[in-house]
């Protein structure tokens, strides 16, 4: 499976609506055009009318394909896109010209917001050259230092999200330095709790099997040649990490080292949420919003 086998499966599916927060940016109003050229879904772009119909100009949007809410202030675009969200005027929340911290603030209030019980944590899918299939990788930007419980709760955001990209068993390898467990290194001890809670069934819907490091989650040789018998080994589907740190060193590695092509979302939530940085391409804020799309549950939009 390929990132753009996303956009073909998006294409697919009707009647989805996307929430733009201060949608008045060049680089977004680009992967909106293309998104609406490959019939994704349909927009509500909220923040400075004039800001915006300029960028869409730009874009060659005409202005009729979109709807267009006025909001003097980024804050007040983050409002009204996170409220029309919670009214299920929206199926998905993207995030443009806006601070994320403004954002989060909106979507985790009690009365307008998107929240479920639920930990919200980001996954990004990678398409890596020399590799057949997509990474996941989680969390590279939410949750800083996730105890046992929130990487069981970020594991199982991660894995729901696969199986609705069309991973049917995703394969989970939580990640750490060496592949025994060793009392002075955290991060060995939750990739052993989190396996066993796996097969307790505490996890359900995959297969963890940790700890393990990058190599030896990733490569069939490498594993081997270690003598690691592994049902996860060498063919890992989704990579966990111990901390933001090493979630946000190995996402930008991937992309900057490895030149891989990305889509990234927020799960936990009440909806899939979008939420790319500026530096991202409008190629990765497309990808991004096919994998939000795909991942659209009508029965939690109540």
């Amino acid at each position: 499976m390929k990132l753009h086998d996303l956009l073909n499966k998006a294409s697919l599916l009707s009647g989805n609506t996307v929430a733009v927060a201060s949608a008045e940016d060049p680089g977004l109003m680009e992967a909106v055009r293309r998104a609406m050229e490959a019939s994704l879904a349909d927009f509500i772009l909220f923040g400075d009318k004039d800001k915006i119909y300029s960028c869409m100009k730009e874009a060659g949007i005409p202005k009729d394909h979109a709807a267009v809410v006025h909001a003097k202030t980024p804050a007040r675009a983050a409002e009204l896109a996170v409220r029309a969200v919670h009214q299920n005027e929206a199926d998905v929340l993207m995030k443009g010209n806006v601070q994320t911290s403004i954002l989060l603030k909106y979507m985790l209030n009690k009365e307008i917001g998107l929240r479920t019980g639920q930990l919200i944590s980001h996954i990004s899918a990678f398409e890596i050259p020399g590799f057949d299939r997509l990474i996941f990788l989680t969390d590279a930007a939410m949750n800083v230092a996730p105890d046992l419980s929130q990487k069981q709760q970020i594991i199982m955001n991660a894995v729901e999200a696969a199986k609705l990209l069309g991973v049917e068993h995703p394969l989970v390898a939580p990640l750490a330095a060496v592949e025994t467990v060793n009392p002075a290194m955290q991060a060995t001890l939750d990739a052993a709790a989190l396996t066993l809670m796996n097969r307790r069934g505490q996890i359900p819907g995959c297969t963890i099997d940790g700890p393990l490091a990058l190599d030896n989650a990733i490569s069939k040789e490498a594993a081997e040649h270690k003598g690691i018998s592994s049902p996860v080994a060498g063919q890992a589907d989704i990579l966990a990490v111990h901390s933001i740190e090493a979630g946000n060193a190995l996402y930008k590695s991937l992309v900057y080292f490895a030149k891989g092509k990305v889509g990234a979302m927020i799960a936990g939530a009440r909806a899939p949420v979008v939420l790319t940085s500026r530096s991202d391409t409008a190629e990765s804020k497309l990808y991004s919003l096919a994998m939000a799309l795909c991942t659209v549950d009508k029965k939690t939009l109540k």
